[in-house]
């Protein structure tokens, strides 16, 4: 295939790395269409984040948004998150709610939600035939905004993933360790984030195989006791493997 002869009409690329890497790219190449990003009312500062959602639109791209209920993290919340929404005049599903919220957004142009059953296909229809750009009332934001509030209350390590305890001079990946640690108190997340752990790390990275020399504990802007919580995160995490 010969560049330019008319074989690709459209050209985008899907984003999975630092915000810092996101203007590089969309500034690298004037051909870009669209691009796909993680964008939902808790990753706001994730990845390419409110910023690169904003940042593509500038530049003319179109806006696809993936993982805009966080894996299903957002449809099945904890508890308490679920009795904010339910305290809520207007009754909508946790993942309405989540999907409301996205489209809410005028930089978004798609949204993509994983559906594995038709109730969850006609509740997505629903919620796109709903939504309009800035329609969530100021009660609707505010509602969000206490749900996201809720959820990181439940955050056991105080990880900011600011990196400065890297590198570790044993390889563990430490603020991913702790995210998906997170995760997994977070949600109530009993599937996922063991299986990302397991699938996206390689076994010298896991919490497993901390030797607690702590020199990264000497670095650590929060003070987080790292080789304590390392044996915590591989029983959480490893389960699997027993």
């Amino acid at each position: 295939m010969e560049p330019g002869d008319g074989r690709i009409g459209h050209l985008g690329f899907s984003f999975h790395d630092k915000y810092e890497a996101f203007p590089k790219i969309v500034d690298a190449y004037g051909g870009w269409t669209f691009c796909q990003l993680q964008y939902n009312y808790m990753d706001t500062d994730y990845q390419a984040g409110t910023r690169g959602l904003s940042y593509a639109a500038a530049k003319g791209l179109a806006v696809i948004v993936m993982e805009p209920l966080r894996g299903g993290s957002l449809a099945t919340p904890p508890r308490a998150v679920r009795g904010i929404f339910e305290s809520f005049p207007d009754k909508r599903s946790p993942a309405a709610w989540g999907l409301r919220w996205v489209w809410n957004h005028p930089e978004v142009s798609l949204v993509l939600s994983g559906m594995t059953a038709m109730p969850q296909v006609e509740e997505n229809v629903r919620a796109a035939e709903d939504a309009e750009i800035h329609v969530m009332t100021e009660a609707e934001l505010d509602l969000i905004a206490r749900a996201k509030e809720k959820l990181a209350e439940r955050t056991a390590i105080p990880c900011t993933r600011c990196g400065y305890c890297m590198p570790c001079p044993n390889g563990i990946n430490i603020p991913f360790n702790f995210e998906l640690y997170n995760d997994a108190v977070i949600y109530e997340d009993v599937k996922e984030a063991p299986f990302r752990y397991m699938r996206f790390m390689a076994e010298g990275e896991r919490a497993s195989a901390c030797v607690a020399c702590k020199a990264c504990e000497e670095k650590c802007p929060q003070k987080i006791p790292v080789s304590e919580w390392m044996p915590k995160v591989a029983a959480a995490l490893e389960a699997e493997k027993k």
